[in-house]
């Protein structure tokens, strides 16, 4: 993988990440579109740790009294009921879905069947229209010192739905989030908090696992990735929560409905084919040119 290509997979990255439109559908349609290869789940898992930072950083204080406060609570029943408690004991609970149908799907996860573009362009419409019921049903009443425990676990598994290619993790939770009667900044602010036990898990497995394949892509790439989506992500974070202190998310759910029927437009005229750019034998992130 050349440097331009780690650049540009950075800011693929780092832009779509905490955006409700599916990062994982953007790193596969992007090479896609290009002639590039896919640079595979690995990958993609390892520089969202550099979106993981952004998080960390940019929420640095809520994340520090969620876990103090969750802490505090493991030997004291009296701090149980506050408020940073339930958030951490949502955000622990709510992180099981994922793990648990990550692990069991693990295969099929990284199949060529499921990161099909098909499968990509479905996702990318039908949580569109997900989330666009979610804002029209979603009473938004509460705020971030309403959350409980059970918030944690209602959004966590919405966010086992982002497994699927295309539906998007941000995506997934801020819509389980308004379906719960969360205003739109709380639920933009609690799927952030949500993400950092998962993508944190996910980065780390992949590296371990997959140390040949990224080795033999080369550092440099991965770490130049990894830098260049910390900085677009911090500053889609700031997007975001900027914007939904006072707009909808209509401009995401038009954009996602939108790139969904393009892309199957594209696939039954033969521009793409369901499977371009996937390698089905070669490592995840290939030294090999395209």
């Amino acid at each position: 993988m050349g440097i331009l290509e780690a650049i540009v997979y950075g800011i693929v990255q780092g832009a779509t990440e905490f955006l409700p439109i599916s990062s994982t559908a953007h790193i596969r349609i992007v090479p896609s579109l290009l002639g590039w290869q896919d640079p595979g789940a690995s990958f993609t898992a390892v520089i969202q740790l550099g979106t993981l930072l952004a998080v960390l950083i940019y929420f640095g204080k809520d994340l520090s009294k969620t876990f103090m406060g969750w802490l505090g609570s493991l030997t004291d029943k009296s701090k149980r009921n506050t408020l940073e408690a339930k958030i951490g004991w949502g955000i622990v609970i709510g992180t099981l879905p994922i793990v648990i149908f990550g692990f069991a799907f693990k295969d099929q996860i990284k199949s060529a069947e499921v990161r099909s573009l098909y499968v990509i362009a479905f996702m990318l419409i039908f949580m569109g229209v997900v989330l666009a019921l979610a804002e029209r049903v979603g009473k938004r009443q509460r705020s971030f010192e309403d959350l409980t425990v059970k918030d944690g676990i209602w959004v966590g598994l919405w966010q086992a739905v982002a497994l699927i290619p295309g539906a998007s993790r941000s995506g997934s939770t801020i819509t389980g989030a308004l379906f719960g009667g969360l205003d739109r900044p709380t639920a933009a602010r609690f799927s952030f908090l949500l993400s950092v036990p998962s993508i944190l898990a996910a980065g780390m497995l992949e590296v371990v696992q997959e140390r040949d394949g990224l080795m033999s892509a080369g550092v440099v790439p991965v770490v130049v990735a990894s830098v260049v989506s910390f900085f677009v992500g911090y500053a889609a974070i700031a997007f975001l929560m900027k914007m939904l202190q006072t707009k909808s998310t209509a401009g995401f759910i038009v954009y996602r409905i939108a790139l969904g029927i393009a892309l199957l437009v594209m696939l039954q005229q033969g521009v793409l084919t369901p499977t371009t750019g996937i390698a089905t034998e070669a490592p995840a992130v290939s030294t090999q040119a395209p």
